[in-house]
């Protein structure tokens, strides 16, 4: 069993759960989010072609369509994040201010 670096909660949750990797969510053709310890915002880099080359880089790719986390691309997601914060990506406002907002600002 690979020790993942999330948490799935639910159907549309994820908990980032170790401070040392980051995740970068991918979600279909939408952009790529990381989430870090110090928060979360839009992924401007390139998304690591392996897992061993993102393990290199301190990152975990997640894809929200895989089996193993939703099954299908998601319009709505809420991540819970190491700075105390949930937060809610809803892809529906990707060219908006509203694309990430806090939705809970101290969930722990």
């Amino acid at each position: 069993m690979i020790e993942k670096n999330f948490i799935p909660s639910g159907r549309n949750t994820i908990i980032h759960k170790i401070k040392k990797f980051d995740l970068l969510i991918v979600n279909g053709e939408n952009p790529v989010v990381i989430v870090s310890h110090r928060g979360i915002g839009i992924y401007k880099g390139e998304i690591p072609a392996k897992r061993a080359i993102a393990k290199k880089a301190y990152q975990e790719v997640v894809h929200v369509d895989s089996s193993e986390l939703f099954g299908e691309e998601k319009t709505l997601i809420f991540v819970q994040a190491l700075d105390g914060k949930e937060y809610k990506i809803d892809y529906s406002k990707t060219e908006t201010k509203s694309f990430i907002k806090v939705h809970q600002d101290n969930y722990i």
